[in-house]
């Protein structure tokens, strides 16, 4: 105790003469430059606005003929297979140009968008999935409830483990309850072998990073049991070990909850969906809306309900069949009426408005960062792709030179797929020039 108060006596001593010292400085210095004087202080002018929002201007008629030939010219000269097409004005609703537009098609990865605009509007964009874990049947071991949090992480995993240390919880055990979800985990139509390609995983209702393997993002190699990587982690995380059979437990009835996590929000999920269409994602975000509609967590439910919600909205699903959230199923047939109407709702609408927001930018982000190279819809065409063997879609949205907007959707059946690719973007391009 002696030894203590002495050093905190030297300590205060030391501290005293530091502060001093500062104090004498700065009397020093303001005597020697207190008298100077300086120009008042730089003050930087509001900045004028650059751009204004403005409302798209409707196309009149011969505008609409002249373009409506310049897209017929630039069909014929494309190498489009089987194709079925539509563009619409966005500030009139009027069809500029269609070709077989009512005709159902194999649409691809083009699927996302009806996906992604029934999951806003049934659940909004703030929405978010809920992960908790609760104390198991026996002691030591805890059970996390899966229910459709594809986009757990590192930062998740350890709030949540510091959520269950604070719960004062004993771990010996961690387990998972994937009942969530039902139905095969490879959909008809999925090759196993995509699952290492990086292009799908099992669908178990919980992942970390979408179940990819040593990485956060993008077509790498996903893990083949990815509930029970989660288990492991958790359990990493709190010095326990996974369950034996990590997956085969429930949360017993009245189980105590004592830690949860959020998912992102639906948002910044369908942002990452739609940037590099991904397909396990697709797959969550339409078992998410199926569940909060009562409706089975398989595909079968999540494709009923993707298009109870946009028949109850108004959209014509008519000869709309779709087998899967993501489009892979080679079996997806969707009408470029459909995807369009779609479209132009989420242009003239809020309540879809995110659903624009998170497409790929030609040129520049997701999908379409490869493609346009020095066309003039580079910048400009904002769209979802499609791509399968000799399949090729694309829907978006682009604003012209005169501030015309037009919603479009291009699908490309039995053909090359990049003869096809090249097609669709020149027929975008063209509309950047109306």
């Amino acid at each position: 105790m002696k030894s203590q108060k002495a050093w905190w006596i030297t300590a205060a001593a030391a501290t005293a003469i530091l502060v001093g010292g500062v104090a004498a400085a700065g009397v020093a210095y303001d005597r020697a430059y207190g008298d100077l004087e300086h120009e008042p202080a730089f003050e930087l002018a509001e900045p004028e606005e650059l751009m204004e929002p403005v409302d798209p201007v409707a196309l009149d008629q011969a505008a609409r003929d002249r373009l409506a030939a310049g897209l017929q010219g630039v069909a014929g000269d494309a190498e489009l297979g089987r194709f079925g097409a539509i563009v619409t004005d966005a500030a009139s609703g009027e069809t500029v140009w269609s070709v077989e537009p009512d005709t159902a098609l194999r649409p691809a990865s083009s699927t996302k968008v009806l996906t992604a605009a029934a999951a806003v509007a049934e659940l909004g964009a703030e929405d978010r999935i809920t992960t908790a874990v609760y104390r198991g049947d026996n002691p030591g071991q805890i059970v996390l409830k899966a229910t459709g949090d594809v986009w757990l992480n590192a930062d998740s995993l350890d709030e949540l483990a510091a959520a269950v240390r604070a719960s004062g919880t004993p771990v010996e055990e961690v387990a998972v309850d994937v009942s969530a979800w039902s139905g095969e985990r490879i959909l008809a139509g999925w090759d196993p072998v995509d699952v290492d390609a990086g292009f799908v995983a099992p669908l178990d209702p919980v992942m970390i990073n979408g179940a990819r393997i040593d990485a956060t993002e993008g077509d790498v190699p996903r893990s083949h049991t990815p509930a029970a990587d989660v288990a492991a982690a958790l359990a990493a995380r709190l010095d326990a070990q996974p369950a034996a059979e990590p997956t085969a437990a429930t949360v017993p009835a009245g189980a105590e909850k004592i830690a949860e996590v959020d998912s992102p929000t639906l948002g910044e999920r369908i942002d990452a969906m739609m940037l590099d269409s991904d397909n396990v994602m697709a797959e969550a975000i339409g078992r998410e809306v199926a569940l909060a509609r009562g409706e089975t967590g398989d595909a079968a439910g999540a494709t009923k309900a993707t298009l109870d919600v946009l028949a109850e909205r108004g959209f014509d699903t008519t000869g709309t069949d779709i087998h899967d959230n993501s489009g892979l199923s080679v079996d997806n047939r969707i009408t470029p009426r459909l995807l369009d109407q779609v479209l132009h709702y989420a242009a003239t609408d809020t309540e879809l408005r995110p659903l624009l927001t998170a497409l790929p930018v030609g040129g520049a982000s997701g999908t379409l960062a490869e493609r346009y190279g020095d066309l003039p819809g580079r910048g400009w065409v904002r769209a979802k792709t499609g791509t399968l063997d000799q399949t090729s879609a694309l829907a978006g949205v682009v604003t012209s030179e005169n501030g015309h907007q037009f919603t479009f959707a291009f699908i490309s059946n039995d053909v090359d797929v990049l003869a096809a690719r090249a097609g669709a973007d020149r027929l975008a391009s063209l509309l950047r020039e109306a």
